[in-house]
């Protein structure tokens, strides 16, 4: 979406049903809101919260991809799907949340997607204004970041991810313009650019500020290692401990960053966590992401750049802006 004014009025029925938040963020970010397209790809705890949240605030319509089957282990962090085996059973995820979100608010336009989120063409994400990726290979998240900076119309990305108790979010507005209210004064108009995913984790590690997140280290040598080795994201275990810190040993080797900065016991909570998300974190986490994609549609507030992320070990937020190489 465009920093531009909203076209066509909302109606008497969205005008009533959204009063409370027109108060908060104003009848244009509302009427940009119902314009919007969202596409998200791999249901999960966290996805989930982020649905429910974009769609009680009334956005256009909402677009989700996962065609893999419901199995008893999505009940754990996903609280759409019914506990009852008869109701999800032989059913995709895509197909069973999509009916509890309708419930959420009939306004929202929900429906299904079908197919594999690492063939998506450019002339498909056309169709929207937001592409929100979880549980996805790396390789899969730069295909589809690299297709949305092809495209002649601005398309945001987001990726997140929860391993348990730890979760990232990254965020791509590309070019970015917005306004930020400043306190006593007029608002002020604001531009941001944004690195794409590739250029944010091929920054030199000993380049980065001695500060930045161990998360973010973490996320980079399991992202790594699962891409060496054919894995899908939460597929590596305990067992795989031995290699993962082998392979942390040789990025910072090659980085010039101490192993220190990537604490054992953080990569081994990583890896005891597979594909296992707390849903307190995921409700955190899809929150946070409700916000910036409102922001992004609104071009209200300041928006995360380029990453987010929070630990349930120390309770905090941190947000790192990780710079192009260039810009170093």
């Amino acid at each position: 979406m465009d920093g531009g004014g909203a076209e066509g009025e909302l109606t008497a029925q969205e005008t009533a049903l959204y009063d409370r938040q027109i108060r908060v963020w104003g009848v244009d970010a509302q009427k940009r809101l119902s314009k919007a397209h969202v596409l998200v790809c791999g249901l999960n705890g966290t996805t989930i919260e982020f649905c429910k949240n974009i769609v009680l605030a009334g956005v256009g319509s909402l677009s989700l991809m996962d065609d893999h089957m419901v199995t008893e282990d999505d009940l754990n962090a996903n609280f759409l799907i019914p506990p009852e085996e008869s109701i999800y059973g032989g059913r995709s995820r895509a197909e069973v949340c999509c009916e509890s979100l309708k419930d959420f608010n009939p306004m929202v336009r929900v429906s299904i997607k079908k197919g594999d989120p690492s063939l998506i063409d450019g002339e498909f994400l056309d169709k929207f204004d937001i592409i929100v990726i979880s549980a996805a290979s790396l390789k899969t998240k730069l295909f589809i970041n690299d297709n949305c900076r092809k495209r002649s119309k601005r398309i945001a990305f987001y990726t997140i991810d929860c391993k348990d108790s730890c979760g990232e979010i990254f965020v791509d507005l590309q070019k970015h313009s917005y306004v930020q209210k400043k306190p006593g004064r007029e608002t002020e108009q604001q531009e941001l650019t944004y690195s794409s995913l590739q250029e944010a984790i091929s920054v030199p590690w000993n380049n980065l500020p001695k500060k930045t997140a161990k998360l973010y280290f973490a996320m980079r040598v399991l992202e790594n290692y699962e891409l060496s080795e054919g894995r899908t994201p939460g597929e590596t275990t305990l067992s795989d401990m031995p290699a993962v810190l082998a392979r942390r040993k040789d990025m910072c080797d090659k980085m010039s960053l101490s192993e220190s900065q990537i604490p054992g016991a953080l990569m081994e909570r990583l890896l005891a966590a597979g594909k296992k998300e707390h849903p307190p974190v995921c409700a955190i986490l899809g929150g946070i992401l409700g916000q910036e994609v409102i922001k992004s549609i609104s071009c209200k507030g300041d928006p995360i750049k380029n990453f987010f992320y929070f630990d349930a070990a120390d309770g905090k937020g941190v947000i790192e802006d990780i710079p192009p190489p260039s810009a170093n």
